[in-house]
């Protein structure tokens, strides 16, 4: 609860000088501004925001000059302003981004690049989540050019806007015929519900199931390049799920009523997983692969440890939170403002999808073991406001709704670093998507500060939970009949090349789940050993950094089918010998 208004609002500006100090904004964008702009976004800010902290029930009141200062120093650094002779040295000594990383986005340029009139425009003009969703899904090939093509009233784009199926023929799809559906499939409780979208091939048995999870904030549009290249395979049907609480699943009041520190943890991971459980049940599938981006990696080997029994393999693509110490798996610690975080939100995307010259799997593989404790590296200092807005569980979207008509601009602070190596078209729909997210009722999105501390590090790392992932006991033991336990899956870590997550986090995981192999396998019957699937191995997508599966979907799409083929192979090999 917060205690002290003054001191609110004071950390509140704070967060705005170091803002503006930090992501000066293009001058040009400063001329777009209208008067009605201005006024229609004074009027949008003179609101008092009431945010609910579900931990201890209490209400914490954040005033409106939060947003009237962060406009204004918005506004105001839209400037062009001359800099000392300290600041240009200062300028000139920035630090290097390290070997084979993409340089920092430099000082100058437009932070926020949507000018004021556009982005009241797009406020004003903005589509609904549901219609944003389906003009994402349009964007997929076959699908689009399927409808476009069919004269029939039925013929549509599945999605949250208009849920059904659409099924494209073998004559406008070379990999057809395939149903594509949508559906909100209900949960029990009130105002529970998780949106999917589904890919199966027509007239085939299906035996193995895709299920593709999104990270913290996104939703299962995000992976529109993926969908038509991965439901090629025989055998196999996708999902793609928004998680409960962001998407365009239901919204329903995120709520913690634990006290223990670590029993929020798990009260905030089982908020999601029992959602996912509940789904896996009512579409009755008994294994399935997960294919989780980010957040969405996380929770899925939360998932894995708490239902056991139902992962045939786990593809973990550059999941957050595996290290125990953020800075151990570094030789270096960067300065703040190298901060790999930060480039979540100020690396262009275009930088992303460089290749350079440098193989982060060997330098991490080749980096000194307890390097990181020998030159035992400062904590980075992490800004107050930062810590102070991530434990008040103010998330970065509470600060778009908070901004009315200028939410579009803010958000285009992400979209155009996100999207800018995608065709226009696209990249407008990707935004105007992020948007429709974003602004939606807070949710599920209060799960931030409850896994995570400042800096996306868990505060309950994967790494010391990973060896015990295809571990667990499925039956328990009784007095006529043994125990039934997991004889291990095929874990893959995958990152981008430019990935701000650590490449090295992976690897130690692999590490750590060998170990346990061998260790398992030297106690194994005979007959455990033949059942033994356990393996693990960390592969890198060239091009990409942290969103792999949209920077170079073509090689991210190649690996995950090499992954289904073995899968799909070893499926068979159990269906014959039954």
């Amino acid at each position: 609860m917060l205690k002290n208004l003054p001191s609110t609002i004071f950390q509140s500006r704070k967060l705005v000088s170091t803002i503006a100090r930090t992501h000066p904004v293009d001058a040009s964008s400063s001329s777009a501004v209208s008067s009605s702009a201005v006024s229609s976004a004074t009027a949008a800010t003179h609101i008092t925001t009431i945010h609910t902290n579900n931990t201890n029930n209490t209400t914490t009141t954040i005033t409106a000059t939060t947003a009237t200062v962060i406009l204004s120093v918005s506004s105001s650094s839209s400037r062009p302003h001359a800099m000392s002779a300290d600041q240009q040295q200062s300028t000139s000594t920035l630090p290097q981004p390290p070997s084979g990383a993409p340089p920092p986005r430099q000082p100058g340029t437009a932070f926020f690049p949507l000018g004021y009139k556009e982005a009241v425009q797009q406020w004003w003009t903005s589509v609904t989540p549901t219609v944003a969703e389906r003009n994402v899904i349009s964007c997929i090939p076959y699908l689009r050019e399927a409808v476009a093509a069919e004269n029939s009233p039925l013929a549509r784009i599945p999605s949250a806007e208009d849920p059904g199926q659409t099924q494209t023929s073998a004559k406008s799809d070379p990999y057809g015929p395939r149903i594509w559906k949508s559906t909100m499939v209900p949960l029990s409780g009130k105002n529970r519900g998780l949106n999917e979208f589904s890919i199966e091939r027509v007239g085939e048995p299906v035996d193995d199931s895709l299920v593709m999870l999104h990270g913290y904030g996104a939703g299962l549009g995000f992976y529109y390049k993926n969908f038509e290249p991965l439901s090629r395979l025989t055998g196999w049907k996708i999902y793609a799920l928004d998680w409960l609480g962001m998407g365009n699943s239901n919204r329903p009041p995120f709520k913690i009523t634990a006290k223990d520190p670590k029993e929020k943890i798990t009260e905030a991971e089982n908020w999601f997983i029992d959602s996912l459980e509940e789904w896996r049940k009512i579409r009755k599938l008994d294994k399935f692969t997960i294919i989780g981006h980010s957040l969405g990696g996380y929770l899925a080997v939360s998932y894995a440890l708490k239902y056991p029994g139902h992962i045939k393999k786990l593809i973990l693509a550059s999941p957050v939170g595996v290290p125990e110490d953020p800075y151990a798996m570094n030789a270096e610690m960067p300065e703040p403002s190298e901060s790999t975080f930060q480039a979540e939100f100020t690396v262009d995307q275009e930088a992303t999808t460089t290749h350079h010259d440098t193989n982060r799997l060997a330098e991490a593989k080749n980096r000194p073991a307890g390097t990181a404790e020998v030159n035992a590296p400062r904590k980075r200092p992490y800004p107050s406001w930062l810590v102070w807005l991530w434990d008040a569980n103010v998330s970065p979207f509470s600060i778009v709704r908070l901004a009315g008509p200028l939410g579009p601009r803010f958000v285009s602070g992400w979209t155009s670093r996100r999207f800018n190596h995608l065709p226009d078209e696209e990249r407008q729909t990707l935004h105007d998507y992020a948007y429709s997210l974003f602004r939606q009722k807070g949710s599920g999105e209060y799960v931030l500060p409850y896994v995570l501390a400042p800096g996306a590090h868990a505060r309950r790392p994967i790494i010391n939970r990973i060896h015990a992932v295809g571990r667990q006991t499925i039956t328990p033991a009784t007095e006529t009949t043994p125990a039934v336990k997991e004889t291990g899956f095929p874990i893959i870590f995958m990152y981008g090349e430019n990935d701000w997550m650590d490449v090295a986090g992976g690897l130690a995981a692999e590490e750590k789940i060998k170990e346990a192999r061998v260790r398992i396998l030297s106690q194994a019957t005979d007959e455990e050993k033949k059942k033994e699937n356990g393996s693990c191995k960390v592969a890198i997508v060239k091009k990409a950094g942290h969103h792999l599966y949209l920077d170079n979907p073509e090689e991210f799409n190649e690996y995950i089918t090499r992954e289904m083929l073995e899968t799909r192979r070893r499926t068979l090999l159990e269906k014959n010998r039954s």
